[in-house]
């Protein structure tokens, strides 16, 4: 991975964390679960059910922006990265034709 763009590792530690994320979620969602299946009241099935609905709404919120957030973070980087090559690129040519202007004007002057 020496030679790896950092836009793809970027994107990498994202999958990684966006699936720790969601494994942890699914594992307090199934613990929830558990605790409404074992509760003696109505009123305390209906808010371990709602709690666990509700923490894995807000689970996949935080899963949503940490991905989106990993995208534009890699996309920008690409971009910038691209940009810079563009410019080094053209600072070459422009030393290259200032060179070659510079070579021309000695041999003119070795002519006269």
């Amino acid at each position: 991975m020496a030679e790896a763009d950092l836009d793809i590792v970027i994107r990498s530690m994202a999958k990684q964390q966006h699936k720790a994320l969601m494994a942890e979620a699914k594992r307090r969602y199934a613990r929830l679960s558990g605790l409404a299946a074992k509760a003696k009241t109505k009123e305390g099935k209906a808010r371990f059910k709602q709690t666990a609905k509700d923490m894995m709404l807000l689970a996949n919120a935080a899963a949503r922006r940490l991905q989106i957030t990993a995208e534009n973070a890699a996309d920008s980087y690409a971009r910038a990265m691209k940009n810079a090559l563009e410019e080094i690129k053209a600072a070459e040519a422009k030393m290259a034709a200032a060179k070659s202007k510079a070579a021309k004007s000695k041999a003119a002057k070795k002519k006269a």
